[in-house]
């Protein structure tokens, strides 16, 4: 386990692992709970119209191809990205865990559900209302699902992946996944703006502020004792 995790009681114990550590029922409502708030946190982003996150910059883009006659939603897109996304960490053996499928397949009928009810402010202030509002909620949301303790989302699994297969800093593989698929959004014509700066910059301290108040502590024992059975 690196000190990162450490310093916020994350275990790196294995998918199987995961679901024996204890308190099931607490961390399947808080990745739930988190995951609505993600979906939540994309609508407020795209309502807003000020620029989405860089992966929400794709999957706008992406959607604007999609072949006519095909009835295809914004959420769509994000499960066939994750879909996607997941298929890449074959080559780097990486095992996905209950928490990863469940954000592959949740977030984006999530993100739907709520775009279908939230309705698109008028007036630049409100506006920057939604987009801040979107950046925050993104910050707690995922320090509920990861501190849940049941795998990392298809997006975050590549990232780590990448990181340990090539021996970059997480900060660098991270930038250069996320330089790419704004620039691949951007030119498929996925709104980049002013929110997409924000989120960049301000979604990483936010989350690891929200981190140590929202993990599930498994005990100090427990993760070294699951981690040896797994191996």
């Amino acid at each position: 386990m690196d000190k990162t995790n450490q310093m916020h009681g994350l275990a790196n114990i294995g998918p199987l692992a995961q679901l024996r550590a204890g308190r099931l029922p607490e961390r399947l409502l808080r990745l739930f709970v988190g995951l609505w708030l993600y979906g939540l946190s994309v609508a407020l982003m795209v309502q807003g119209a000020l620029g989405t996150s860089p992966w929400d910059v794709f999957h706008q883009g992406a959607l604007q191809h999609v072949p006519r006659g095909l009835d295809m939603s914004l959420g769509n897109i994000m499960v066939l990205t994750s879909m996607a996304v997941l298929l890449a960490w074959v080559p780097l053996r990486q095992m996905p865990g209950l928490g990863t499928l469940a954000n592959a397949f949740c977030v984006g009928p999530f993100t739907d559900l709520n775009l279908w009810w939230l309705g698109a402010p008028e007036g630049l202030a409100l506006r920057a209302v939604y987009m801040l509002a979107g950046v925050a909620c993104c910050g707690l949301a995922t320090a509920l699902y990861v501190g849940a303790q049941l795998g990392p989302g298809p997006r975050d699994g590549l990232m780590t992946g990448l990181a340990r297969r090539t021996g970059r800093s997480i900060r660098f593989v991270r930038t250069g996944i996320e330089a790419s698929v704004v620039v691949l959004g951007a030119t498929l014509g996925g709104p980049v703006g002013l929110g997409t700066v924000v989120f960049a910059l301000a979604v990483g301290p936010l989350t690891q502020r929200f981190l140590p108040c929202f993990v599930v502590r498994l005990g100090d024992d427990k993760p070294v004792k699951i981690a040896r059975e797994a191996t």
